[in-house]
């Protein structure tokens, strides 16, 4: 079992074995790394229901926001199976932005497509917001990626003969507690580039204006798959600030899968992947500012 303290991303190994004996010692632990972080009381039947404790700033304890429980994912090619996955786990909290890198075939995209319903693990658990979605049926899944999850592709995939502000327009009228296009799209600062098809926007452009589309529906998490993939430097910063942004304003988690490794420091955990597993987790105590990363 694991304990963090999400107020200062400081990480405690404890046994597996969680009982009752363990806690004073837990606490004058905790006590005394984080001053004035105290935790007052531990359901024990509440905590056996998950890997990863947190206390919040308040000295209350959370369960994680995301969790992936020993998932794993085939592929049959005739006799033949192919793991794009295996025992993979890790843990994520609300508001958090993280960073998934690796190399090709670590199974990154297998991971973000699962977690969006896109597709279905062979076995283990997903579970999003207390949701179990390994469990959700064809329909439910529909809905659960229609309200809880926004999506940003790399190669932007947007309805060409739309402008930018009836791309973002067709995304709220899909889900419930939709925010307003016009307030979204200024956000992102396309004001005054929103009545323009995407054949007069630049790739910058055209992918805030699929940043807008996916914030506009107001999702539980953003996935974002090779979001600056097509851009060149200095764009892939301006919206990878963008995301940066949304996760702290918005208090949005938001995900980004990527090669480059040089843009972990941005965020809140880094999530290694490597022959088709979450090999490590890595939690930044003080993400940098994207301006600050050179690459």
């Amino acid at each position: 079992m694991t304990f963090v303290n999400t107020s200062y991303k400081t990480v405690y190994n404890l046994h597996s074995n969680f009982h009752a004996n363990i806690i004073p010692k837990l606490k004058q632990k905790v006590n005394k790394k984080e001053k004035g972080n105290k935790i007052k009381k531990i359901d024990f039947k509440w905590t056996q229901k998950c890997d990863i404790l947190t206390i919040n700033k308040k000295g209350g304890l959370n369960m994680p926001y995301i969790e992936f429980k020993n998932v794993c994912k085939e592929y049959k090619m005739g006799e033949v199976k192919i793991k794009a996955l295996e025992n993979t786990n890790f843990q994520i909290e609300k508001g958090e932005l993280v960073v998934i890198v690796g190399p090709s075939g670590a199974g990154k995209t297998t991971t973000l497509n699962i977690l969006g319903g896109m597709d279905t693990a062979t076995s283990g658990e997903v579970i999003v917001d207390g949701k179990q979605v390994t469990k959700l049926k064809n329909k439910e899944l529909i809905k659960y990626r229609r309200e809880d999850i926004g999506f940003v592709f790399q190669f932007y995939n947007l309805v060409q003969n739309l402008t930018a502000k009836e791309n973002v327009e067709l995304a709220t009228q899909i889900c419930k507690d939709s925010l307003n296009p016009e307030e979204v799209i200024e956000k992102v600062g396309l004001r005054e580039r929103m009545n323009n098809f995407p054949s007069q926007l630049s790739g910058g452009e055209q992918q805030r204006v699929a940043i807008a589309r996916a914030i506009a529906k107001n999702p539980k998490l953003l996935l974002c798959d090779e979001p600056t993939g097509a851009l060149d430097y200095k764009t892939g910063k301006q919206i990878l600030k963008l995301l940066q942004d949304t996760a702290r304003k918005e208090n949005m988690t938001v995900l980004i899968i990527t090669h480059n490794t040089a843009i972990a420091p941005m965020a809140d955990k880094v999530i290694h992947f490597k022959n088709g597993t979450a090999e490590s987790v890595e939690i930044n105590e003080r993400p940098q500012p994207i301006e600050e990363i050179e690459w």
